[in-house]
């Protein structure tokens, strides 16, 4: 087949794509566009602070989705619409917004919040008002043991470290020294971490705890240093990450830096300039993916905002599509909205293709992960056949 007839057979295949999504709305909703009163839900997330950009990211997935959701019959005919209270996802601040989310009878669902220590301070007020709370970037094993009403289409660190240790030990790296955000996630994130490598013929020579508010990296980097490891592992999010980057170069550790996929961020070359090329992570998302569901979000995005999309734009695009779909069966009853999730099967998602929730573990089933790598300032594919680890 020429170039040009398999460019054109691809962008039908993205065109098909994108009207059987479509059509699965217009099934439930019909074609008319939304009108009369809104249904809300919450959402709990960082709009200032360090983790700013994460909220900015969910903002435009959000609202891609609502477009999409609102122009195709909203719920049952009303436009969706959300409140978005900033946390800066401070635990403390994700606590006072679930209380206000709990008692406010408009928010039928809420959505958040970034961190999982923020998100898991909340739960237990989520969970003893029977409200649900989709956790769509909560990634702790222990997230969704909240109860009943605690949900997530998050990949759990039980799966995503070992798909780490694995981008690690594939590139040839035996001796790890590891360096965390010594938080609830970071934990037991370095933890399963520490576990896979070993099981994969690896050692983590030094594992070192920080703090998300540190600044200052560089006498942890030089006791790493001192255990003559072959890679830096960070379990850390694109500011820290960025950050112990920069100091690693500015002391002469050239090490080679494999990341978690927190790091997946515009913002961590932004603030890692040089220092970050070469990094590698992993990620359930990457736009140049072929798959039509994916191709159908990247031109849709690309539309609207004139840049290409993220996973954190991806994880909150879904995280709606998969609210929307519960609140058309559950309408405006919050226990019959966690009631639809468990009955959720093969919803239409970028991040899995199709969504169904194991309802025992309350996370979607199967696991994608895209290996990339920092080229001059620009993420690109380390290996062009993602790895698929299915539960």
């Amino acid at each position: 087949m020429s170039a040009s007839r398999l460019s054109a057979f691809a962008r039908h295949l993205i065109a098909l794509a994108g009207a059987v999504l479509a059509l699965s709305f217009q099934s439930e909703a019909g074609a008319a566009p939304a009108s009369g009163e809104p249904v809300f839900f919450g959402v709990s997330g960082p709009l200032t602070g360090p983790n700013a950009q994460y909220g900015a990211q969910w903002k435009a997935g959000f609202d891609l989705a609502l477009d999409e959701i609102n122009s195709q019959g909203g719920i049952n005919g009303h436009p969706l619409q959300y409140v978005f209270e900033d946390s800066q996802s401070d635990p403390r601040q994700a606590v006072t917004i679930a209380q206000k989310f709990v008692d406010d009878k408009r928010i039928l669902i809420e959505l958040g919040d970034f961190s999982s220590p923020a998100s898991m301070a909340a739960s237990p007020i989520y969970q003893r008002a029977g409200l649900v709370q989709l956790g769509f970037t909560n990634s702790h094993p222990d997230f969704t043991k909240g109860g009943d009403f605690i949900w997530s289409p998050s990949v759990s660190q039980a799966d995503a470290q070992p798909l780490l240790a694995d981008l690690a030990v594939k590139q040839g790296f035996r001796r790890i020294a590891v360096l965390f955000q010594n938080t609830d996630w970071g934990r037991a994130s370095k933890d399963v971490f520490v576990k896979s490598a070993g099981t994969r013929g690896a050692q983590v020579v030094a594992a070192e705890g920080y703090q998300p508010t540190d600044k200052d990296f560089r006498a942890t980097l030089l006791r790493v240093r001192d255990a003559k490891p072959d890679a830096l592992v960070l379990i850390a999010y694109y500011s820290d990450g960025a950050q112990i980057a920069r100091q690693a170069r500015a002391s002469g550790i050239t090490l080679p830096i494999v990341a978690a996929s927190s790091v997946y961020s515009p913002k961590f070359m932004e603030l890692g300039g040089d220092a970050v090329n070469g990094v590698t992570t992993n990620t359930s998302f990457f736009p140049g993916d072929p798959a039509p569901e994916v191709q159908h979000f990247v031109h849709g995005f690309e539309a609207k905002y004139h840049q290409q999309p993220d996973a954190f734009n991806a994880f909150a695009y879904d995280a709606v599509i998969i609210a929307a779909y519960a609140l058309r069966s559950g309408g405006t009853d919050r226990r019959a909205v966690r009631d639809a999730l468990v009955k959720l099967h093969d919803v239409p998602s970028v991040i899995f293709g199709k969504a169904t929730f194991n309802p025992e573990t309350r996370r979607v089933i199967g696991v994608k992960s895209v290996n990339l790598v920092v080229v001059n300032g620009q993420w690109a594919l380390l290996q062009s056949k993602p790895a698929l680890a299915a539960k």
